[in-house]
């Protein structure tokens, strides 16, 4: 496990900016390294698609399209092997690495931000 990371001001966290997003599309990226979707979540009618780069192959295309997801949408743009990453997808780390997708409850709007 990792060791914990120091303690912030709450002002820090609050920063953030942390949204509920649907998964509409799954792109392939054979450029990426290591290998990754590109992805675009809906988060709403305020933000609209973003676009990101995730490190979530463990994931079938099926199993991430429609899929609710929770993104960092205020970290700034990313360039990725040519492509512009336009937030984080947030998960958790297994210890080889593997990213689990933060699961948001199915009641959740896009869009909404998270607490």
């Amino acid at each position: 496990m990792n060791e914990p990371k120091p303690d912030v001001a709450p002002d820090a966290f609050l920063a953030l900016d942390l949204r509920v997003g649907r998964v509409v599309e799954v792109e392939q990226f054979p450029e990426a390294r290591p290998p990754a979707w590109k992805l675009t979540v809906d988060f709403g009618p305020v933000l609209g698609a973003l676009r990101t780069s995730a490190r979530v192959t463990n994931y079938a295309r099926d199993e991430l399209l429609d899929r609710l997801v929770v993104g960092a949408v205020n970290l700034g743009p990313k360039r990725i092997a040519g492509f512009t990453s336009q937030f984080l997808v947030l998960g958790s780390l297994d210890s080889d690495g593997t990213v689990r997708l933060l699961a948001p409850d199915a009641a959740a709007a896009p869009g909404a931000p998270v607490a």
